[in-house]
């Protein structure tokens, strides 16, 4: 599994590189939904230098999906609110920050910068999940009661199951400890269902994710352009 994509700057080193504040967005869109204001909303989000990922969602959860990254959280509220403005109606939502692990001292510079800098969608991955999470703080099982190592260690076993996954997979892992319910939100990027799928399940044997992990609800659909969204929804 591929950890964000090719970075979307240069930068030499990360440590002068704050992280990019990421915004996903899940909205129901009726059939009085400006469809001409929501594209535009985009384009210039776009324009200002932001990324904005679009989604066909897939069940009763949302319509239509915005993954949208900036550097500034002003621009994403301006974008949010043009989106409610053209008639979208929010249903679920989740606030967090590119961050680069605690664990990742020694991962080569240029994977380092991917995460806190990355450039989505990755190309040819069309199928998307996000979902959030947490490390437990049990009686029993307390991630945050492990020595340093032993997280470490865990955490390394769970990259090496993913990298099983590596061109079928691309994940972003996004840091929200006090900015939103769980502590972690989690995009991944496939080439097709059953591969989000075979991943989850496969990681879930991790004990890192077996004995620590707890989950929030996952928001599935397909990367679309805001025109093939409203296609697929049958409004030609």
């Amino acid at each position: 599994m591929s950890t964000s994509t090719e970075p979307a700057t240069n930068a030499s080193a990360t440590e002068e590189l704050s992280g990019l504040v990421v915004l996903h967005l899940f909205s129901h869109l009726p059939a009085s939904t400006d469809r001409a204001a929501i594209e535009l909303a985009i384009k210039e989000a776009q324009s200002k230098g932001d990324q904005v990922v679009t989604v066909s969602m897939l069940g009763h959860k949302a319509d239509l999906g915005i993954l949208a990254l900036s550097e500034s959280p002003q621009r994403l509220r301006e974008l949010q609110s043009a989106v409610v403005r053209a008639g979208a109606v929010l249903t679920y939502s989740y606030l967090s920050l590119t961050e680069i692990s605690e664990y990742s001292g020694g991962v080569p510079e240029a994977m380092r910068l991917a995460r806190i800098r990355p450039s989505l969608p990755p190309e040819g991955l069309t199928a998307f999940c996000f979902y959030p999470m947490s490390k437990r703080r049990g009686e029993e099982d307390n991630w945050f009661r492990l020595p340093y190592d032993d997280r470490k260690r865990l955490m390394m076993e769970h990259g090496v199951s993913g990298r099983t996954f590596a061109g079928r997979i691309t994940q972003l892992i996004t840091g929200s400890t006090g900015l939103d319910e769980y502590e972690w939100g989690v995009t991944l990027f496939g080439r097709n269902l059953q591969d989000l799928k075979e991943c989850v399940y496969q990681m879930r044997f991790d004990e890192a994710s077996a004995r620590y992990a707890d989950f929030g609800d996952f928001l599935t659909g397909v990367v679309a352009s805001p025109h093939e969204v409203f296609e697929m929804m049958g409004w030609n």
